[in-house]
């Protein structure tokens, strides 16, 4: 829609003639784009299938076709002169405080600023009187210079559609990052250094012509590599072997499973669906009298948190959904310690800004290195041997600048209705609706690592690449407000007088959890006695898949040392090896060593008549599994055309993005390390999400009916649906043509 509005605002004081080729060539350019799936940036890295331009092709027709487009070892050597200078003038224009100097003009766009700009770049017109002329009449409307060059280069009507698909896949780790910033990044992005789809193709465009033009030769040169890929074997029988020895036993565990009748546990933790906390569920209900669930981290409150003291804003919520309000983050404390606060947080961040100009400047830091090398060679031994040691030295230098404080979500700015639907709606979807415990803690999660460019993608993805902390402490603060519970009594949930809610954190690189706002009791004692043990426990199976023993009882201090090793490749697995997405209750799962491997959903189908929850839980939560899931296959496939490259060898260019060396394409998928125990053996097994639903095949054929996206991805093969019936206990899988039939 966006697109199109544009279009009809730049076209309407065009002749008629030019008018319709407009239109035609922006829906082109917009198809185009649809080849590309989005690539988040470094700040908040979210998980996407590298294909999912190709989802609605049946996976062996997709992979042959993203082989051909995305895996390309070598490009026709004048191509590979257009992308350097492509990335050369990309990596200026979206630079995101990085440079010293920023490229001028960039508030006009990208097209805009670059069609300024290009004539005084030599490397484009070698200093040919004739090109520099020509870059100086290029044309103000993006769509009018593609058409311009489309014709110059002699591309014929009938194959302006794939030359331009081309233009993006020669190079699309950037096309990528543009896909995100125009139909992703949100207007704030936008007003910064504003960027179309035409701009960018207009650009590649123009440096072609410029560079190479012979270009219509790509379009047989890309039919050429297709041909070969089609004569290759299969990539999808390797899949397929994967997981014909992973589902067959794990649907048999499941069916296996004895489900108990509904009881009061001495506590209750809900923790995000994330595979890394199926372990630790198990470690903690291993140690005592608890229920744990699963839901997705953000529990269902997609709002914006902003930060009173840094200023700063972001939105805590799956990138499907958009934030529907703001809430405000404060130091849990009076007026003066508020503002002591602030005075920290000011001081820390002008010492940071101090150190970055002298660093970045063209003479300073010759001058800082003579003055400062002693001290900063110490500080790096120091890093580099004893770890721990400079973790706890740094922090106490902080602490002496800025105290640390608590933050608290304040939900003054979320109405009375606002409040009762989020916590009804968050209850129901996780079928906690009854036999509620005394304590009941929602247990976001994060992670901790030095030097890791990476970081955003190992905390949780339903909160945008952030922290789950904020999203459980406005829910636990919405389920303890009096009025929230009446209204909720009103609508047959009936929470006990004596049950509190409480919010924590698990912190999935070290095992600690934190718990937020509480009181003083025997339970919460023994509470926290027990998440010791299970950090002890889980901590001792993590290492275990690193290779890496550590000295009895102190398994947790060992998985604490990785997270503050800045030479550390891998600090925990994050999400490898994850293969099913399991919704249902607790008990089909309980007492399974699932290793990890498994999304773990709460649903109640007998409090979902309509089915509403389950196509809540299918259309979002299970699609961002799909996302992760085929991000770490992809990226296991073939770690140069999906993944990140070593971490080794990598330089942020930037801060948006990851570049091996100082020009290649933005690598968009995960590093080798994140896969890989070694340079050449897997630690991730690729293979397609399976997910199991324990609910009636009816349901589930009511709903696969009405929701387009799961036709799509069960229909295409991209994802295999099995569904546990309640009644007989039997699994039974969803064939391609949406048809059940009996597992074997």
């Amino acid at each position: 829609m966006e697109t199109a509005v544009k279009t009809k605002s730049v076209a309407k004081h065009l002749p008629l003639a030019e008018q319709g080729d407009i239109a035609r060539l922006a829906e082109q350019v917009a198809h185009s784009f649809n080849t590309i799936a989005p690539f988040w940036p470094l700040k908040n890295l979210i998980a996407v299938n590298p294909l999912q331009g190709l989802e609605d092709l049946p996976v062996e027709e997709a992979l042959p076709l993203g082989s051909a487009y995305f895996q390309q070892a070598s490009l026709p050597e004048p191509m590979e002169a257009v992308n350097r200078q492509t990335i050369k003038w990309l990596q200026v224009f979206f630079d995101d405080g990085q440079a010293t100097l920023p490229m001028p003009l960039r508030h006009g766009g990208l097209y805009a600023a670059w069609r300024q700009l290009a004539v005084h770049d030599a490397c484009l017109h070698e200093h040919d009187e004739q090109k520099k002329t020509w870059l100086t009449r290029l044309p103000e409307n993006p769509h009018q210079a593609i058409q311009n060059c489309l014709l110059q280069l002699g591309i014929a009507r009938a194959e302006h559609q794939p030359f331009l698909t081309l233009l993006l896949t020669t190079l699309p780790g950037w096309a990528s990052f543009i896909r995100y910033r125009t139909d992703w990044a949100g207007l704030d992005a936008q007003h910064r250094h504003p960027v179309t789809q035409a701009d960018y193709l207009a650009v590649r465009l123009i440096i072609i012509w410029l560079l190479w033009p012979e270009a219509g030769a790509l379009v047989a040169w890309h039919q050429q590599m297709l041909d070969q890929v089609r004569s290759k074997p299969a990539v999808l029988e390797q899949l397929q072997q994967a997981e014909r020895a992973y589902r067959l036993p794990l649907l048999a565990q499941l069916a296996a499973q004895p489900l108990k009748q509904p009881r009061v546990a001495a506590a209750q933790l809900v923790f995000c669906i994330d595979v890394r906390s199926e372990a630790f569920r198990r470690a903690l209900e291993a140690t005592g009298d608890y229920q744990t669930l699963g839901f997705a981290g953000f529990f269902g409150v997609p709002v914006q948190i902003t930060d009173t003291v840094t200023g700063e804003s972001y939105a805590s919520c799956p990138v499907l959904l958009s934030p529907q309000c703001t809430v405000k983050e404060s130091p849990g404390s009076g007026a003066a310690e508020q503002e002591q606060n602030r005075r920290g947080y000011v001081r820390l961040t002008k010492l940071n800004q101090l150190y970055q100009s002298l660093k970045y400047t063209f003479t300073t830091p010759f001058a800082l290195v003579e003055s400062l090398g002693i001290a900063t060679g110490t500080w790096m031994g120091l890093c580099s041997l004893a770890p721990g040691m400079a973790s706890r030295l740094k922090s106490r230098a902080i602490q002496a600048i800025r105290e640390p404080v608590a933050m608290e979500p304040s939900l003054g700015t979320l109405s009375l209705a606002d409040q009762c639907a989020y916590a009804e709606g968050a209850l129901r979807l996780m079928g906690l609706t009854h036999h509620f415990a005394p304590l009941v803690v929602f247990c976001g999660h994060g992670s901790t690592t030095q030097n890791n460019a990476y970081a955003t993608a190992l905390d949780c993805g339903a909160c945008g690449g952030q922290h789950g902390a904020p999203n459980a402490r406005i829910l636990a603060g919405m389920l303890n407000t009096p009025a929230v519970r009446t209204y909720l009594g009103q609508t047959g949930i009936a929470i006990p007088d004596t049950t509190r809610f409480m919010a924590a954190e698990h912190n999935t690189t070290t095992d600690e959890v934190t718990l937020f706002g509480h009181t003083p009791s025997e339970a919460l004692d023994t509470l926290t006695q027990d998440l010791a043990k299970a950090r002890q426990a889980n901590s001792r199976e993590r290492l275990g898949q690193m290779q890496q023993s550590g000295r009895p009882g102190e398994e947790a201090q060992q998985t604490w040392l990785r997270s503050q090793d800045w030479a550390q490749v891998r600090p925990e697995w994050g999400l490898a090896r994850n293969a099913a997405f399991i919704v249902g209750p607790r008990d089909l799962t309980a007492g399974l060593d699932l290793e990890g491997r498994a999304f773990l959903h709460s649903y109640d189908y007998t409090q979902d008549p309509t089915g509403s929850a389950l196509t809540t839980i299918l259309t979002a939560p299970m699609v961002v599994a799909e996302w992760i899931n085929t991000q770490y296959l992809f990226s296991t496939l073939d770690n140069v055309a999906f993944g990140g490259g070593s971490k080794i060898t990598q330089n942020i260019t930037g801060k948006i993005g990851i570049m091996q060396g100082n020009a290649s394409d933005l690598m968009t998928g995960l590093p080798l390390q994140s896969v890989y125990a070694t340079d050449r053996l897997a630690y991730h097994q690729p293979q397609r999400l399976m997910t199991v639903v324990y609910a009636p095949r009816p349901l589930l054929d009511a709903i696969i009916s009405t929701q387009p996206v799961l036709q799509k991805l069960f229909g295409n093969g991209w994802v295999q649906l099995a569904c546990l019936d309640p009644e007989t206990h039997r699994p039974y899988l969803l064939t391609r043509d949406l048809a059940w039939q009996a597992a074997p």
